[in-house]
């Protein structure tokens, strides 16, 4: 969600300023040759069915409904701090990457400050559902801690052959981690590392692959779709440690809320729920039927018009 809501370039923001020009009206001369011109209207006109156009409305509205109903709770240390990650990240870089996405430094801080508009709205709404049943759901399907070794290979059948050595009576695990594994985070360290169910550090499969084995006990190949398409990594995973699992939920309370949470906060039709009740409350109403679609996702069909009264 958060990464993704108002991802993308910004690159017409004019048009959404210029839906303001009235359709009596050709508007001001955008260009003018010999015997014609291109009006702000007719410009308006041949875009406004443009999907990065109209995703640019769309982002445009969220902001402006957001920063109303939230903004005094998002401060620009938040911003700041999050621009500063990404110059790290890219180094010099940073200017070339945001103006090869056709944003500039202020369009960014913007389009991230919106971001965490929309983020602070989701975790207050997850919050309210932090009821005695959702933890208990939480828990039953939460596992605690354990600690294994990994061996992460890009290659199906170097995989097979390193699992038959892994399997061997005198294996020794974690030298056939260091001398083969790809995963640069666990490799140098004989591929150990610890996590739980709700750990984001190893893919879902390994995880379930783990938390089935007795202690030094050796999985099977375990295949997981690469981030790049049609790409596939594969795993080998040998347990170490396992810690038993306490009866009493309040044991893993806070475990269990940051759960709970981070699934909320995960989940896009939760989150486009969010939205779309803000939309409404805010009375968004759509004066131009080619912005229609782009609205309906959040505040249904018709009129697109909500009869609730905006909020102060």
């Amino acid at each position: 969600m958060k990464k993704k809501l108002l991802a993308g370039a910004i690159t017409l923001l004019s048009v959404a300023t210029l839906a303001a020009c009235s359709k009596g009206s050709e508007g001001a001369d955008l260009i003018s040759m010999k015997g014609d011109v291109i009006t702000e209207h007719q410009f308006y006109e041949q875009v406004k069915s443009n999907p990065s156009a109209q995703q640019v409305l769309l982002n445009m509205t969220i902001q402006k409904v957001f920063e109303k109903q939230y903004g005094s709770e998002v401060d620009d240390k938040e911003v700041n701090d999050t621009i500063a990650e990404e110059e790290k990240q890219y180094g010099e870089n940073y200017q070339r990457v945001l103006s090869q996405a056709g944003m500039t430094l202020e369009t960014r801080k913007a389009q991230i400050r919106t971001s965490k508009l929309v983020e602070l709205a989701v975790k207050k709404a997850a919050e309210a559902e932090l009821t005695d049943d959702a933890y208990k759901k939480a828990f039953d399907e939460y596992t605690p801690d354990v600690t294994a070794q990994i061996i992460r290979l890009d290659n199906e059948d170097k995989a097979k052959e390193i699992l038959e050595k892994a399997k061997a009576s005198d294996a020794d695990f974690a030298q056939l981690a260091k001398d083969n594994s790809t995963d640069e985070k666990t490799k140098a360290n004989g591929g150990e590392i610890t996590f739980d169910s709700a750990s984001t550090e190893v893919p879902e499969q390994v995880k379930k692959a783990a938390f089935a084995l007795d202690v030094n006990g050796v999985s099977d190949v375990i295949s997981v779709t690469g981030t790049q398409a049609y790409s596939s990594q594969y795993y080998i995973v040998k347990l170490i440690k396992k810690t038993e699992k306490s009866s009493n939920i309040d044991d893993y309370k806070e475990k269990l809320k940051t759960v709970i949470l981070t699934q909320k906060q995960n989940d896009a039709s939760f989150v486009q729920s969010i939205i779309g009740k803000e939309l409404q409350a805010a009375n968004i109403k759509v004066k131009d039927q080619a912005f229609q679609n782009i609205f309906t996702q959040y505040i249904g069909g018709g009129d697109s018009s909500s009869s609730s009264s905006s909020k102060e």
